[in-house]
């Protein structure tokens, strides 16, 4: 409860310099922040451009393929800039760490809030699009996908944000592993494509990443993922957003206090 008594507390801190952060991130170029939003839009629809109509795929089964994979692809560029920025945030703002009395709890929030910028940009042209193809948005869904988001992304940079400071190079290989995430989450793939394999099918089904992408998808597209097995999957999802953020908050706080003297 301290760490969201301190998040309560100074949110006019976070917003600021979560604002600032995104603000810093493309100073030095002439177009500034636009390029923040420009760079993953184009990257999106390149990925629509070469599965859609160069390999030709058929992920999307009957639906329009753009407005299938927009929505998966939005929230994954969004989770992994977050999960990335987060979890280097403190490296990132090393001088409020040794130089001044700082509640250094709020610094991968600071990186969070500025992720959010362009993530919510994203978002917001993944839903225009599903509207223009006929795929109107359940707002109480969208609502709840967006909660439970946060909730994964604070609770996994809990512990993320803590190792990389500790330990430099577990950002490289936590970069890897986000590497790997992306194609073994079904953003650019259907889940219908291991139906043959239901214990591959049912390892994938359970991972945050997997939850995320599908249920953000089901806010435009009515599918199973928040209703299959009486909510099996949401109830594993929160199981391991709660044990992260648990687990996660007790790395932090132990390793709190060293924090300045390996920066």
């Amino acid at each position: 409860m301290e760490f969201i008594k301190s998040i309560i507390k100074n949110k006019k801190l976070i917003w600021q310099l979560g604002r600032n952060d995104f603000k810093n991130r493309f100073a030095s170029t002439s177009l500034g922040s636009i390029w923040g939003f420009l760079q993953p839009f184009v990257f999106m629809f390149t990925y629509v451009i070469v599965f859609q109509w160069i390999l030709n795929t058929n992920s999307s089964g009957e639906i329009t393929y753009v407005a299938w994979f927009l929505p998966g692809m939005a929230i994954w560029q969004w989770l992994n800039d977050s999960i990335m920025s987060a979890s280097n945030s403190i490296r990132t703002y090393s001088y409020l760490v040794k130089k001044i009395v700082f509640p250094v709890d709020i610094i991968p929030m600071i990186s969070i809030v500025a992720s959010s910028f362009v993530g919510l940009f994203l978002i917001l042209v993944a839903t225009v699009v599903c509207i223009v193809f006929g795929y109107f948005p359940n707002l109480l869904e969208l609502v709840y996908v967006l909660f439970a988001f946060f909730a994964f992304v604070i609770a996994f940079t809990r512990f993320t944000s803590a190792i990389t400071t500790i330990v430099p190079d577990f950002s490289n290989l936590l970069g890897i592993a986000m590497q790997l995430f992306f194609w073994f989450t079904p953003i650019i793939w259907n889940l219908n494509m291991l139906e043959e394999h239901h214990t591959i099918l049912t390892i994938i089904k359970c991972t945050p990443f997997t939850y995320l992408v599908t249920t953000f998808r089901e806010v435009f597209i009515p599918g199973s993922m928040l209703t299959d097995n009486h909510f099996l999957f949401t109830i594993v999802f929160w199981i391991i957003t709660i044990f992260m953020y648990i687990w996660g908050n007790s790395v932090f706080k132990r390793n709190k206090k060293d924090f300045a003297d390996v920066l």
